[in-house]
């Protein structure tokens, strides 16, 4: 299946309606959520263009990251951290709004079976875990209308983007992962546990723990041939819209995975196993019993769409 260009079909008229940034204020900023002391930082991610996917004499590379492919990328913010337990909390506590609603647009999780922390941490900067792509997205939409600023998850375009930095080695930091401690926490360092953000060196644009410690949801339904069907320079690639649950791709591998999960090229399918515990029937479509190294990071377009193609793109990937 062909991969589609552009996430929102945004017309010249339409994007006139809506303030946008100036190029002056394409910098890092603080993200306050309202009605809170929680704030995040975003860091701005330059457009330009990449080559994706596996380079030749990567050892680990896998047939899902080839062919390689020259990819333009428009200009979008990052946060610098994964999005954290205390942010998520807000959310997942507001009681304002529905609890796991079929109807409402914007509904919370449903209370979790067990503490899926599993011990780990949560109040003061640990990153949230175990949540479905769902529960991520929705987290994006209550984001929305706290804020008025369209967030979302990257597409797997933008995070490889984003993850490399420039680079063109396996890992942003070179070829050899004998250096992967100094920037990520993976199974030879974490201890079998996640830990606070931000306590590793970042990449060369400014993301810490983009490898390791939790695996990030991207926006795009898994398809193993998706750079076999992508144009070579395509701009702003993304997976079509599917409902399905299973596979979503993720990246960046997380704190039990070991050196080639944490490749800026390598791709994670989600799997019903992630759920195996659950005692539910069906199982959660929030939360993950078994997939406690996943979590997920936000991005914010430059060009910020206006009400009715944000309302549109919520409703294509969480169907109301």
């Amino acid at each position: 299946m062909t991969r589609s260009t552009g996430i929102l079909m945004l017309t010249v008229s339409s994007l006139a309606l809506y303030a946008q940034p100036g190029s002056e204020n394409f910098k890092k900023y603080q993200q306050d959520i309202p009605g809170s002391s929680i704030s995040f930082t975003m860091v701005p991610i330059p457009a330009g263009s990449f080559t994706m996917g596996s380079i030749a004499t990567d050892k680990d590379k896998k047939a899902d990251e080839m062919p390689q492919r020259t990819i333009s990328i428009s200009a979008f913010w990052m946060g610098s951290f994964e999005v954290s337990r205390d942010a998520f909390d807000l959310f997942f506590r507001d009681e304002t709004i529905s609890q796991n609603s079929t109807v409402d647009a914007i509904t919370r999780p449903s209370a979790q079976y067990i503490d899926l922390t599993w011990g780990m941490g949560k109040e003061g900067g640990f990153p949230v875990n175990s949540m479905s792509q769902l529960a991520a997205l929705m987290y994006c939409r209550w984001l929305y209308n706290k804020t008025g600023v369209f967030y979302r998850l990257p597409t797997e375009a933008e995070w490889e983007y984003a993850c490399r930095a420039g680079t063109k080695t396996v890992y942003f930091f070179g070829n050899d992962p004998k250096d992967l401690g100094q920037y990520a926490w993976f199974n030879k360092n974490s201890g079998n546990k996640y830990h606070k953000s931000g306590q590793k060196k970042p990449n060369p644009w400014g993301l810490y723990d983009i490898l390791g410690n939790v695996s990030e949801w991207t926006l795009d339904h898994y398809l193993p041939d998706a750079l076999e069907n992508t144009p070579d320079q395509s701009k702003d690639p993304v997976a079509p819209v599917n409902k399905s649950k299973y596979p979503k791709s993720l990246r960046g591998g997380g704190y039990m995975d070991d050196a080639p999960a944490m490749r800026s090229s390598n791709r994670i399918k989600s799997d019903p196993t992630w759920n195996k515990r659950d005692p539910q029937n069906p199982k959660s479509k929030w939360w993950l019993t078994d997939g406690m190294s996943v979590g997920f990071r936000l991005v914010r377009p430059f060009v910020q769409p206006g009400p009715d193609e944000v309302n549109s793109f919520f409703q294509q990937y969480l169907g109301k």
